[in-house]
């Protein structure tokens, strides 16, 4: 990404400028079914890795000093989280502090095509009032306008956890931004519908390792 001009290292994530041309998909491999279906690779998966190591080990400078319940957003954000949580393992068998970690899963149901819907579900918040008195760790896969999460934080701290801090891979630059940022996040990319890395569209994707930008006759083809 460095080299063109299209990314930067920002405060807290890395910056993908909006004229970054992303890498040809001849430079990788992908699984065939998607061949003719995305436009380019937008960030590659050994990227997202080394990436998603450093949140890990800012995560842990923290609040690795404290039990954390990880609330992972599904569906997307369990790719991110397993790998998220499995740094923060490492980190933490390799440091004098260990520290417990318990994921636990919740799904907000807000996507259908490619418009965000204007109504969003919490579904799998039951066991919520757990999280009284907890360190809260939520790992999402991508944040937009940050109205979604917004909703979500509202229910959690309705439950009085001790602290809570937001992890997202990806954070969309949108036109219509709140001025909302996670505590921690992978990238800042411009407003493309990626999918990849376990984001999806409309269930296909999950099992391409790099998130890619979608073109338009996959979006027709995978269309419900």
């Amino acid at each position: 990404m460095a080299g063109q001009g299209g990314s930067s290292a920002g405060g807290r994530g890395v910056v993908i400028s909006d004229n970054w041309p992303g890498y040809s998909l001849d430079l990788f491999t992908y699984p065939q079914h998607y061949y003719g279906d995305l436009e380019y690779v937008l960030i590659p998966h050994g990227i997202i890795v080394d990436r998603t190591e450093r949140l890990a080990k800012d995560i842990m400078q923290d609040i690795g000093d404290n039990d954390i319940v990880v609330l992972c957003v599904l569906k997307g954000g369990y790719k991110f989280c397993a790998d998220l949580v499995e740094h923060i393992k490492n980190l933490s068998r390799n440091s004098e502090r260990f520290i417990s970690m318990k994921v636990d899963f919740v799904r907000l149901k807000s996507y259908h095509n490619d418009q965000s819907m204007q109504d969003m579900q919490i579904i799998g918040g039951d066991d919520l009032s757990k999280l009284t008195g907890k360190n809260v760790l939520i790992v999402e896969d991508i944040v937009g306008t940050g109205r979604t999460m917004k909703v979500l934080l509202n229910n959690i701290e309705k439950y009085k956890p001790k602290m809570i801090k937001v992890a997202s891979l990806l954070v969309k630059r949108t036109s219509r931004p709140d001025g909302y940022r996670p505590d921690y996040y992978g990238f800042e990319i411009p407003d493309l519908f990626v999918v990849g890395y376990a984001l999806d569209y409309n269930e296909h994707f999950r099992d391409l390792n790099h998130i890619c930008v979608i073109n338009d006759h996959g979006k027709r083809k995978y269309r419900v």
